[in-house]
């Protein structure tokens, strides 16, 4: 581990700024005339509720609706953007308190862990993070120093003592937030407990369940002929034949429903659609939950695997979001002390075009299917998923996702899709987070990067001012609603 670069930096005394930590007129364009309209367009939808329809937010905190327990579990602890970058300058995770696999001592003290953040937060300049971070301490908690070494315990217990107020547990602020819709997601083994005690609180937020289920789709996964034992279990179905697998899929397809999933998520290394006989795939099936699968055995089974969930979206209404791309828990080592989703998915070149060829030639023509197609490789975006979703009726194509959920990255993704794919090929925005106070901040990010575009277009000649109107609502709102079935 190397020494963190020194920065010679003017620390902040404290008390009050007399600047704000966020520009009214952010990421809007230079242009007098565009950045007058981007104002009009943005000031017509920043108030629209937020339907968030995948992410990774804990349904046990709307179930249970404890306050939060400090700023670091909130904000620090949970945020594999917040603690890769400090990683990455030689911060290790323990002292982060970020949990060990094998329970072993780490940091617990919540104060230090937000100062260690607060001595690092220059890192996060220019970033995505630092906006929806600003965004957050502004607009929720009322801070308006920049956050520093010498604001640290300013911050901390401005946003403690906010923390133990009633308006700001999980609900208040679901409330708060104007939060319409939001999806979690879930592996194929959960009981969903979180969500049936939700169901039956009364409370009228709707958080519904996402259908994920690699840990049962890929050979790789650890534990996997393990969960292939325990799906049987709970399902009462003999996974020891491909039928009964399948069958046991589709059962727990149905008990997600029941728990308001309209969705399924598949994170997968790559694209790549496989459509076997049945012979074959119950040949295969045999192979992968027999022994250790080899990497061209794991491939192929997972490339069937996305084939039979979209024939299973077919029969039954399910969309299906392929998340591909990344190269997961990259650092061996890291991934043994900490496990998955530390910071280490890194993106890799990925095919759609041959790869996806399989699942379209079985279903693609289907009218009962939507398959929503993200990707960590930008170099795709007009070679191979415009031309894609601007030709088949069940693609869509997913926001930029991490790496590329970006100012930068959004407005790219619209460069690059728009003149092939349009705008109505595309779901809007998802924000994807674990962190559920960036949220509003992330939406506001994709609204204000979208206006700023549209904006530009009005200016171009390439749009009507009413045109640039309505999409701004269809991007912000409406598109995430239809294409989830929301």
């Amino acid at each position: 581990m190397y020494a963190s670069i020194p920065v010679h930096r003017k620390e902040f005394s404290g008390g009050k700024s007399s600047v704000p930590l966020l520009s009214d007129d952010r990421l809007f364009p230079a242009d007098a005339a565009a950045r007058s309209i981007a104002r009009q367009l943005y000031a017509s939808v920043k108030d629209l509720p937020i339907v968030s329809p995948h992410g990774h937010t804990d349904p046990r905190w709307f179930a249970e609706n404890a306050n939060f327990p400090d700023p670091a579990q909130l904000i620090v602890v949970p945020d594999h953007y917040i603690f890769r970058m400090l990683f990455s300058q030689g911060v290790p995770l323990e002292r982060l308190g970020v949990p060990r696999v094998d329970g072993g001592a780490v940091e617990t003290d919540p104060r230090a862990i937000w100062r260690l953040f607060a001595e690092h937060y220059h890192l996060f300049r220019a970033t995505p993070s630092r906006l929806w971070l600003d965004h957050t301490f502004e607009s929720l908690f009322g801070l308006d120093a920049p956050l520093s070494a010498s604001t640290a315990d300013l911050y901390y217990d401005a946003i403690d003592a906010k923390l133990k107020q009633d308006d700001y547990r999980p609900r208040a602020l679901y409330e708060r937030f104007n939060i319409e819709v939001i999806a979690t997601t879930e592996g194929a083994l959960d009981d969903l407990r979180w969500h049936a005690q939700l169901k039956q609180s009364g409370w009228k937020g709707r958080v519904v369940t996402t259908y994920r289920p690699d840990s049962v789709t890929d050979p790789d996964f650890e534990g996997f002929r393990d969960n292939i034992r325990v799906l049987g279990e709970i399902t009462g179905c003999d996974t020891g034949t491909w039928q009964g697998y399948l069958e046991a899929h589709r059962r727990r397809r149905a008990f997600f429903r029941d728990h308001g999933a309209t969705a399924t998520d598949h994170g997968h290394p790559s694209a790549d659609t496989a459509n076997l006989s049945a012979d074959a795939a119950a040949k295969l099936y045999q192979i992968v939950t027999s022994r250790d699968a080899t990497p061209d055995e794991a491939r192929l089974f997972r490339a069937q695997m996305l084939t039979e969930m979209a024939k299973m979206s077919v029969e039954d209404g399910m969309v299906m979001q392929i998340h591909a791309g990344s190269r997961r828990n990259h650092s061996a080592d890291i991934f043994a002390r900490f496990g998955r989703d530390k910071g280490f998915d890194i993106p890799g070149r990925t095919d759609y075009v041959q790869a996806l060829k399989p699942l379209l030639d079985a279903v693609g023509l289907e009218p009962n299917l939507t398959v929503i197609l993200f990707t960590l490789d930008e170099t795709v975006y007009s070679r191979e998923l415009a031309p894609l979703a601007g030709v088949y009726p069940c693609l869509r194509l997913g926001p930029a996702w991490w790496f590329f959920d970006s100012p930068a990255g959004m407005r790219r993704f619209r460069e690059l899709t728009t003149e092939t794919a349009g705008f109505y090929n595309t779901v809007g925005f998802n924000d994807d987070t674990r962190a559920f106070p960036s949220i509003p901040a992330r939406h506001d990010v994709a609204r204000r990067v979208d206006c700023a575009y549209l904006a530009d277009l009005v200016v171009a000649g390439q749009l009507r001012d009413d045109e640039a109107a309505e999409l701004a609502h269809d991007l912000a709102y409406r598109l995430a609603k239809c294409a989830y079935r929301l």
